[in-house]
Parts: C-alpha cells; structure tokens; sequence
C-alpha cells in the first residue's frame, strides 16, 4: 500500500512538474508573441506618424536643449523661484588631462621600491604654529546645518584623523563634536553671526576667512527655518528667526585694510595659527591676490569655477569663475612673481576626482587639494544601497535628509580613510616612477602638455617639441 501511494505522489508531483513547464512554455510563446506585436506596433508609428503626434519629437528637441536643461526648466516652471542644484557645474572646461607626467627611466631613474615617499604637506609654514599634514589632500568646507548632517560631519572628523589630515567647518555652526573627532580642524570664520566667540575660534588649527567660492561666487545664501530645525539652530543661534541669511558680506570686512585688521586680530587671539582667505577665482584674481597677501595671510584657498556645493543656482555654478586649471596656473605665477610663493601656501579647489589631478595640481604649484563631493560619495560607498533607488544617495548625509538617522557613521569613516589611503599610495607610486622621493620635489617639469592651449594656460612644455636634457639626477 505505501509503495502505491508513493507511486501516486511521484506521479502527481512529475504531472505537476510537466503543467508547470508547459504553462512556462507557453506564457514564454505568448509573451514573445505579446512584445514582438507591442514592439512592431511601436516601430511602425515612430517610421510612419509625422512629428507632431511622433514620441521621437523628445529625441530631437534634446539633440538641441540637453535632459538637464530640460529638466531644470520644468523645475522652474513648478517651483516659480530659484532653483538649486547640488555639486556644481556639469559643464566641461579644460582641466588636468591635457597633462601627462613624464616617467624616470634612464636619465633620471625610478625611485628605488623600498624608499619611503614623503607626503608631508606644511600650511603656513610662516606662522607661529604652521599646519602639518601627513597627506596633501583636505576635506572641503562643508557645514553642519547647512549643508551636512552630524553624523556626516563626525564621520569626515573621524576618517581625515585616521588618514593624517585636516577637515574644514564650512559656513555652518561650531559642532563640538567635529572637534572632538578631528585630529586637524580648519575653522571657517563665514560672514554669518554664529560661531565666532573667542573659546570657538581658539579651537582652530587654522581659520579660513571666506570671501566667496565656485559654486556660489559671492553671494548671500537664505535658508529656511524648516532647513534648520533642530539642534543646528541652537548652535547657529538662529531659532526664532523665519529665515536664516548668510551675507554676501562680512560686516568687519568693507575694505583691504579691514581684512588686515582681521587677519592681524584672529592671528592673535589664537596664538599663531595660520590664517588664509577663501576665494571663487575671477577676472582679476591678481588684484584678489594682491589684497589678500598685503592683509598678510599664511594661505589662500581659491575655488575654480567646477567647484561644488549642496546646492546653487546653475547660473552660478555655469556663468561664473575661472575653471580650476585657469585659476591655478595664474595664481601660481602671480605669488611666484610677488616672491611669496614659498610663504603663502596656495590651497586649490574644484572639481578634483582621481590622484593624478591631484598631483598634476601640485606639480603645478598647489601646496595642497580640497576634495568635497569625492569624499561624500566615497564615504557613503555602498550606503547609498539604503536610499536608492527611491531616493537620492544625498538624503543619507544632508542635514535636512529624510535617511539621514540610516547613515552610519563609523561605516562612513573607515571608507573615507580607506579612499585617503588609497588616493595617497597612488600618488606616492606616482612619485617614484618619476624618480623622486618627496611631494615637494614635484613640479611642473615633471610634466608635458599634450595640446597647445593647455600648454599656454599651464606653461607646461610640448610634449612633441624637443625636450633639452636635463642634469641627471643621483642614482636612488
């Protein structure tokens, strides 16, 4: 009896098994049949139907206004104001890679393996307590309330510690926490009211004046009370107020000689740390330049025009400033010609991704690198899983974003020291395959220009014109 039963289930399950597969088969047969009609159907109207009842329209109206345009036009026209976009300017101006390095083979040779290459990067090596970093890479200015939750800000704190080097608060408030994490803090004295007593601005490694930057030029930023509920409006003491302005303006600063006063007054009340200016690079960024070193700073931070930011308005972000490798190359030879180069440490920012950029910037003349957008997107990592694909990977780290409590902060940081690391090494075996053994022995005849317009803008030599052979280099 139970070996007719069994029969009778493996009957039943193998005829369960066969409808199954025959059911499959021929949902399969249908469905093909189903899509090759909807397919046919649709390809016969796009051939046949004239433009104005033809989808293709789209296609060709974006050959003409790019998907970008057309979508922001269509947030205009929703919203009736102005819109902002996160991370810069998606236009292409001339950057780094009509540069190549030139490798140590012969006449110079490579640096042996097992000698170590010296990242050390000095800001304001002038100043009574100059900033040492074991990376030439910083994070960008990016503020708490602002822009950056306090997890996101913690984690940047946590992660440029472990990797040797400096953070930057950005326009927003003093977070306690920031500083309690960070092994190098930057504070940013903005032009609003808030974190500006004396017991906050003691606390820096360095104090940066901002005066614009790339993304936003010099303008005023308005926010919300909605945008800053919660703990970042008691620390910005802004709680009762509808909207929170950030002037275009400091109001201890309305002329070259009250930056002076400035910088004379916070190099004082800290004891000798650097003080540097921030500044969106213009038209006449020489006279910009000019201002700040009669003002006596230790260092300038200048944006390019591809700098980014949590968001502004794209007119902002297309229309102004001078692209990155415009602004650096002009106020390199500037500070060069003003005999101040090895004074003033130059700070550059803009649209910087990968080590070579980096190191093409420093060959050119940088002291160091700021890196904003890169980090986020390299400290969220495999995050951005928890938003996608309903919401914005952003929505995890900005201040006013709905995952934000989902963002895990100590995950965060031991992928952005990881990026730092990597981003180092990288640099580092860029070092020794040009024969050398130190950051600061780069520099731009390290390089050849691969196109007459970025040699003209760089004064990097050709690299199909003849090179005169140089004085060849003790062998490492």
């Amino acid at each position: 009896m139970s070996s007719k039963w069994a029969w009778f289930m493996f009957g039943s399950f193998v005829g369960s098994l066969a409808a199954v597969v025959l059911s499959g088969m021929l949902a399969l047969l249908c469905s093909r049949s189903i899509i090759k009609w909807i397919v046919g159907r649709f390809t016969k109207r796009l051939m046949s139907n004239p433009y104005e009842s033809n989808i293709w329209e789209i296609v060709t109206a974006m050959t003409r206004i790019s998907p970008i345009t057309v979508v922001e036009n269509s947030i205009r026209a929703a919203s009736g104001s102005v819109i902002e976009r996160p991370f810069g300017s998606p236009r292409k101006f001339l950057h780094f890679d009509g540069l190549v390095f030139s490798p140590a083979q012969l006449t110079t040779l490579p640096t042996k393996q097992d000698v170590e290459i010296d990242t050390t990067t000095v800001i304001g090596p002038k100043a009574q307590k100059p900033l040492v970093l074991r990376i030439p890479i910083l994070a960008a200015g990016m503020g708490y309330g602002v822009g950056l939750s306090e997890k996101a800000k913690i984690a940047i704190a946590k992660g440029t510690a472990k990797a040797g080097t400096s953070t930057n608060t950005g326009e927003g408030g003093f977070l306690p926490e920031e500083r309690q994490n960070a092994k190098h803090l930057i504070i940013q004295y903005n032009s609003g009211h808030w974190s500006k007593s004396p017991e906050i601005l003691k606390q820096a490694d360095a104090i940066e004046i901002r005066l614009g930057q790339g993304a936003l030029a010099g303008t005023a930023s308005v926010l919300q009370a909605a945008d800053l509920e919660g703990r970042a409006s008691e620390i910005m003491q802004v709680q009762n107020e509808e909207i929170t302005v950030i002037p275009s303006r400091h109001k201890d600063i309305s002329s070259p000689q009250d930056l002076k006063q400035v910088v004379e007054r916070l190099r004082q009340l800290t004891g000798g740390v650097p003080i540097g200016v921030k500044i969106c690079a213009s038209a006449v960024l020489e006279h910009d330049l000019e201002i700040a070193i009669q003002a006596g700073v230790d260092f300038i931070s200048l944006d390019g025009g591809q700098a980014g930011t949590k968001g502004g308005a794209p007119i902002l972000e297309d229309d102004f400033g001078l692209p990155t490798i415009y602004a650096l190359s002009r106020a390199v030879r500037y500070l060069r010609k003003r005999g101040v180069k090895d004074s003033i440490s130059l700070l550059t920012g803009g649209a910087y991704s990968q080590p070579g950029e980096c190191l093409k910037a420093i060959a050119l003349g940088a002291t160091g690198v700021y890196m904003g957008s890169s980090l986020l997107w390299a400290m969220t990592h495999d995050q951005v899983t928890k938003a996608v694909p309903w919401e914005p990977p952003t929505q995890l780290a900005w201040y006013t974003g709905s995952m934000q409590e989902r963002f895990n902060e100590e995950e965060a940081a031991v992928y952005l020291e990881n990026f730092l690391n990597s981003f180092t090494d990288e640099m580092k075996l860029a070092i020794s395959a040009l024969g050398k053994c130190s950051l600061e022995e780069v520099n731009s005849d390290d390089m050849v220009a691969l196109d007459a317009w970025t040699s003209h803008v760089t004064k990097v030599k050709l690299a199909y014109e003849p090179w005169e052979k140089p004085e060849a280099n003790p062998h490492r």
